[in-house]
């Protein structure tokens, strides 16, 4: 799902991946929250994973689906926040306070639940500080009232004071709970956060 170009085949469905730049994300604390931030963003809580403090690269990886017979359709289907350019040689899932691995079940996941279609990876102070916007504002910045085609960004600075940012991206196929997973490199440090959207099936690709 992370490969540029790459093809993926379920049944008679055919997913096309491309890379999308989303932006520069800025982390004052490297706390980093997976989370639907137009929807109770007060509750949104840090990974327990951080990171260095700094300006982290965000893509947005689409998926052209083509099924015979429908025409096609671009879907978001992962949100990835690129903190080394290194290779990753293990995924872990991405936790917060309280959660515990061993209180899933096999197919089971811990994710961030979305009711308004989209999601981020941003900074927890960028996440606190939208839910002190009034209404109107947050609906005038983020919500266009022509949504452009996945990924749809938009990017904007929510604390003045640290320059922290949310940038959304659309969520897959729209509401629901999706889990984000936290890339390691050979050194044991973090080379990105991906929140999985659930748009592809488990399938391999071919480049």
């Amino acid at each position: 799902m992370l490969i540029d170009g790459a093809r993926i085949t379920h049944g008679d469905v055919e997913y096309v991946i491309k890379a999308h730049p989303a932006g520069t994300v800025t982390l004052p604390s490297g706390q980093v929250v997976g989370c639907d931030p137009l929807i109770a963003p007060d509750t949104a809580a840090p990974f327990t994973v951080t990171v260095t403090p700094g300006r982290y690269r965000l893509a947005a990886w689409v998926a052209t689906i083509h099924q015979s017979g429908s025409g096609s359709q671009d879907r978001t289907a992962a949100l990835q926040l690129v903190v080394r350019d290194r290779p990753t040689v293990r995924w872990e899932l991405a936790l917060t306070d309280g959660q515990e691995p061993v209180d899933l079940g096999a197919d089971g996941f811990f994710g961030y639940p979305v009711d308004a279609g989209v999601g981020t990876l941003a900074e927890v102070v960028a996440v606190r500080a939208l839910a002190r916007w009034e209404v109107d504002p947050v609906d005038e910045v983020f919500i266009p009232a022509q949504v452009p085609p996945a990924p749809a960004a938009v990017d904007a600075i929510v604390d003045e004071a640290t320059g922290a940012n949310v940038i959304i991206v659309s969520s897959g196929w729209g509401d629901g709970i999706y889990p984000t997973f936290i890339g390691f490199g050979a050194d044991g440090e973090v080379t990105s956060y991906v929140t999985d959207f659930l748009v592809i099936p488990d399938q391999t690709a071919e480049v």
